[in-house]
């Protein structure tokens, strides 16, 4: 995607992540698949988060405090933050931050943050490896600003990373290409694409699928 409209994708990710974490919930899958862009009305490129199956309820209600068992760490492994490995049950809502700047790297370059032979390579790069720049990665330019509040989010401390979703919806949209996305542009897409017409299939890949890690079976790490 052209910069300004992955501005225009994130910000409306963030601002629903807000949403969910003001009530106490950790989303856990932000990942590509789980970002649908939508035709609202008259509106169109109106991004929806969806999939709330992995959700994590911080609420004071909350119960067992997770939908899935306690003990696991979930998520995709091409969009895992790095504490939801090394310690799951301590991971808050800057988790979802990081999983979105994966996404937002996703956008920008068409390759994930990491990639390895095996799930356990990709894993261990969310733990340890350090990001290559979307710039270095495409080898050209994009802009500065996205591409420091993508790599901000990336951060392996989440107090690296914004402090919440509204800060860093905040600062998606000082942007200097905050806006540049057109209704024209997005309405030209969407005519162009044929996407209305042919439906959506998500991407089959290996890498691409919900996992769960039982903690008390995982192999020690030298």
């Amino acid at each position: 995607m052209p910069p300004r409209r992955v501005i225009h994708v994130l910000a409306q990710v963030a601002a629903a992540l807000a949403e969910a974490h003001a009530v106490g919930l950790i989303h856990r899958d932000i990942k590509p698949a789980n970002v649908i862009l939508c035709r609202v009305g008259t509106d169109v490129d109106v991004a929806k988060v969806v999939d709330f199956g992995l959700v994590k309820n911080l609420g004071p209600a909350a119960g067992d405090g997770v939908i899935s068992a306690p003990d696991l760490t979930v998520g995709t492994p091409l969009y895992m933050a790095p504490e939801t490995l090394s310690s799951p049950l301590e991971a808050d809502t800057r988790t979802d931050l990081y999983s979105l700047g994966a996404v937002g790297y996703f956008l920008l370059t068409g390759s994930p943050v990491f990639v390895g032979a095996s799930i356990a390579d990709i894993l261990a790069a969310h733990l340890r490896a350090k990001p290559i720049p979307p710039s270095t990665r495409l080898g050209r330019p994009v802009p500065r600003d996205l591409e420091e509040v993508i790599l901000a989010c990336l951060a392996k401390s989440p107090a690296d990373r914004p402090p919440g979703a509204l800060p860093l919806r905040d600062r998606l949209l000082a942007c200097a290409d905050a806006g540049g996305w057109t209704e024209a542009e997005a309405r030209a897409w969407w005519a162009a694409s044929g996407i209305e017409r042919l439906g959506y299939q998500e991407p089959v890949s290996s890498t691409a699928k919900t996992i769960a890690v039982a903690l008390d079976q995982r192999a020690s790490s030298p």
